[in-house]
């Protein structure tokens, strides 16, 4: 992305704040809104902008910061000492090119859009500054605009220095702007701390750049949600609903049926396909996608998991880090664990647990079983009531179940163990050893009747 006139782009994002209003020991820009750190959106959206660098003006908490996003794509300058917008984009502005433009975004400003973005840029020349704008209901907090005679912007106050007549305006100054790198520099040279607040103001290079005759563009936001920035939890939550109501608005234009789009939570990518239905009360996190005709029951949880067509998720499903095939059944309160497959047919019913596990097509373990480090055939019943005693207490073993099998209720396998192909095992067996294919394995203690005995009664 570049300016009208094709000058490349640095971004600077400012992310130093201390965020005292949040009341914790995690930076502010590391709290989350939609399963992602605050500054995590903020450098999404400056990427797929296409700059030459992202320079991330930390402060605060900074070393946390650096720490826990030390894989994002960006250069992390550091504000020793916070004093004012300005003197955090000075720090940042050696390492940006004379013959840049710089965007300067806030890393408590998540749902910024690339498109709003994108005419902010578009809208600089090659010697003028483009400012972002909003017309807002309650403009109290922010910096006004302020216009001449002509309609042209000559500058911003703050709220704070405003006088009665400007705290009536409501169009407000959102911060994010852009300007020539070299010109920008020199702007940030001649600012004063001669205010209220004793800080060196970004807002206050707008006055200047109309001093020295440079044309300012204004351009207004496309949403009020988009330019709202985090300082309190209330509006973290403010924003975590406007995020998730626009994804849910998103998925219903593409053909999911939200049974309650209120009720819809999304924490990561979620890639669906047609007909797609989903209840209430539903989580996705990480990558989770759907195929046509998936249907996912209330308040399931999915996370990294990959279903297939025509699956069906009942009520109460926890799904982690697995791939279900086209039509299985699953639920409901059924947990399917990391390092699971599910081949095509499948069904998991009431209080199942299946972890590491591969299922071959059409088998069905439907009742209060559990299944860990396993391989199972094609066409497998597993009654109810059955583990796979994997774990010794220091190393996990393998089971393995063959195609056509047939395990009773309430059976312990005892891994490692293979049970062959068309095998029977009779309910209630603890299996130590192998089972061959097509035999029956019973391990049963003799039943027998005690005669004489008497119930207990009380004293």
């Amino acid at each position: 992305m570049t300016n009208k006139n094709g000058t490349p782009l640095s971004v600077v994002i400012l992310a130093a704040g201390q965020g005292t209003r949040m009341r914790s020991e995690l930076p502010k820009v590391l709290h989350e809104l939609a399963g992602r750190p605050l500054l995590t959106h903020v450098v999404s959206t400056a990427t797929q902008l296409g700059a030459g660098a992202i320079h991330v003006v930390y402060g605060h908490g900074g070393e946390a910061v650096r720490s826990a996003l030390k894989d994002l794509p960006v250069n992390w300058v550091e504000q020793s000492e916070q004093l004012g917008t300005g003197h955090a984009v000075a720090q940042a502005t050696p390492h940006i090119p004379d013959d840049h433009h710089v965007l300067i975004l806030y890393g408590d400003v998540p749902l910024i859009g690339k498109d709003t973005l994108a005419r902010l840029i578009t809208a600089a020349g090659e010697d003028s500054v483009s400012l972002l704008t909003a017309d807002v209901e309650n403009p109290t907090g922010y910096g006004r605009i302020l216009r001449g005679d002509d309609g042209n912007v000559e500058g911003i106050v703050e709220q704070k220095d405003a006088s009665k007549q400007q705290l009536a305006i409501h169009e407000i100054n959102t911060g994010m702007l852009s300007a020539p790198a070299a010109k920008l520099k020199q702007w940030l040279a001649q600012l004063s701390n001669d205010n209220s607040q004793g800080e060196y103001y970004l807002t206050d290079i707008i006055a200047i750049a109309v001093g020295d005759g440079v044309v300012v563009h204004s351009v207004r936001a496309e949403g009020e949600d988009e330019i709202l920035g985090v300082n309190d939890r209330s509006q973290l939550a403010y924003l975590e609903r406007s995020y998730q109501r626009s994804f849910a608005e998103n998925l219903m234009r593409d053909g999911v049926t939200l049974r309650d789009p209120a009720r819809l939570d999304v924490r990561g990518e979620l890639d669906v396909g047609k007909d797609v239905v989903v209840d209430i009360n539903v989580i996705f996190e990480g990558r989770v996608t759907l195929e046509d005709g998936v249907q996912i029951g209330a308040n399931c949880v999915l996370k990294d998991v990959k279903v297939g067509k025509g699956a069906v998720v009942l009520p109460n499903c926890v799904l982690e880090q697995a791939e279900i095939g086209n039509d299985c059944q699953i639920g409901p309160y059924t947990r399917i664990r990391p390092g699971s497959v599910l081949h095509e047919g499948v069904k998991l019913g009431n209080f199942v647990e299946v972890k590491k596990v591969t299922v071959g097509a059409e088998s069905k373990i439907n009742h209060l079983s559990y299944v860990g480090d396993a391989t199972v055939g094609s066409q497998v019943n597993i009654g109810a009531g059955c583990i796979t005693c994997n774990y010794d207490g220091v190393n996990k073993y393998q089971t393995i179940i063959g195609s056509g099998a047939f395990i009773g209720s309430d059976c312990q396998l005892v891994a490692p163990v293979e049970i062959g192909v068309g095998a029977y095992v009779g309910a209630g067996s603890t299996i130590t050893k192998d089972v061959p294919a097509e035999k029956l394995s019973v391990s049963r203690a003799k039943q027998v009747v005690v005669k004489g005995w008497k119930p207990p009664q009380k004293d």
